[in-house]
């Protein structure tokens, strides 16, 4: 499904279309892919070549280990994340947070067209709700009233929650010394208070659901590195990363029915960060919200609890601070990453190329 959003400006290159990711996916469905390892040595064998011929060990042993990493990565995944629940869609509400435009919206727009049962939570004016397949509720996720009184409403008007996507954010995208109170107290509520909120608000309800629930945690790997301009993004998002590893730990306790979706990509090609530059085209690039969304959705659909990075590299980030201090100072200069808020225009230049004819995407 192609994004019918823009991607912010960047810097022009020969190699634009081409990055690390591109070249890992190959592999993984070539070279690294069990099947096809095991189709080299069987076309050695359909030669006549005998099984003790140099090429025709060297292939086994290749897809024997390629085997043996696919299976250590199935009973890895199913030790961190544990046996998945039964979805049934048409059992399903699901409940998206900053769900009017961007990321949030194409989840919202998916589950709608697939009949299931979606209530968008949002400030900003959803057009067209209804012939989304959704209900748009409007709600502020930083006020606990307002909270209460749709999730009354949700509940009266659609049926119990049983997935949660915490998915609001927004980006102030000024030094600290800057900053207002007043916008440092709306980033911290917004990005991270809200929320202990909308988890406080909707999880008892999921908890006594019988087809049980999952929570989504849409978090960043600003997160993990930090960068400047960014000091209270970065603070919410290792906050809710930490909330989202704990209450899963909780959960496992204590509601072993509740499944957990912790989502940690880099920059995506939304308005939030609109005019940011990305440090590095090929090891980090831009990644695009339908990407993010089929991700999620699978996750959702197969009931399992995940943990989401894109691109690579957001999978790998946490090693970033095993390095030693010296090399992750030279590491961030290389990468430029404390520069790329310098074009930092957001909404608001987004929202104005758009009226000048662009094509932008919401968050």
């Amino acid at each position: 499904m192609p994004s019918p959003y823009g991607t912010p400006p960047q810097r022009d290159s020969w190699f634009a279309p081409l990055s690390i990711d591109l070249f890992v996916k190959v592999l993984k469905t070539s070279f690294f892919h069990p099947f096809i390892a095991w189709i080299v040595p069987l076309c050695f064998r359909a030669q006549n070549m005998f099984w003790d011929a140099p090429p025709m060990l060297v292939s086994i042993a290749w897809a024997s280990i390629i085997s043996l990493s696919w299976i250590a990565g199935a009973i890895n995944n199913r030790l961190a994340f544990g046996l998945p629940r039964e979805v049934d869609l048409s059992e399903e509400v699901i409940v998206i947070t900053g769900g009017a435009s961007g990321l949030g919206l194409l989840i919202a727009e998916v589950y709608g067209m697939r009949g299931a049962t979606v209530a968008v939570l949002d400030v900003v004016e959803m057009e067209n709700g209804e012939s989304r397949g959704v209900t748009y509720y409007k709600c502020d996720v930083t006020d606990k009233d307002q909270l209460a009184r749709v999730a009354a409403k949700i509940e009266r008007d659609l049926g119990t929650p049983t997935v949660l996507i915490n998915n609001a954010a927004i980006v102030i995208g000024k030094p600290l010394l800057s900053m207002t109170f007043p916008e440092i107290d709306k980033s911290l509520t917004t990005n991270l208070v809200s929320h202990f909120y909308t988890l406080k608000t909707f999880l008892p309800a999921m908890t006594r659901s019988e087809v049980g629930g999952t929570v989504v945690t849409v978090s960043s790997v600003i997160g993990t590195v930090g960068a400047a301009q960014l000091t209270d993004y970065a603070a919410a998002k290792a906050g809710i990363s930490a909330l989202h590893r704990s209450l899963a730990a909780e959960l496992r306790e204590s509601h072993p029915q509740i499944r957990t979706v912790l989502v940690t990509p880099g920059q995506l090609s939304t308005p939030l960060f609109y005019g940011v530059q990305t440090p590095n085209r090929f090891l980090a690039p831009v990644v695009e919200p339908v990407d993010v969304a089929k991700e999620v959705i699978a996750a959702i659909d197969n009931g399992r609890n995940a943990a989401i990075g894109m691109p690579l590299y957001a999978r790998w980030i946490d090693w970033y601070n095993v390095l030693p201090v010296g090399l992750q100072a030279v590491a961030r200069k290389l990468a430029g990453i404390d520069k790329g808020m310098n074009s930092f225009v957001g909404r608001r230049g987004s929202a104005k190329e758009k009226k000048e004819g662009g094509s932008i995407q919401g968050f």
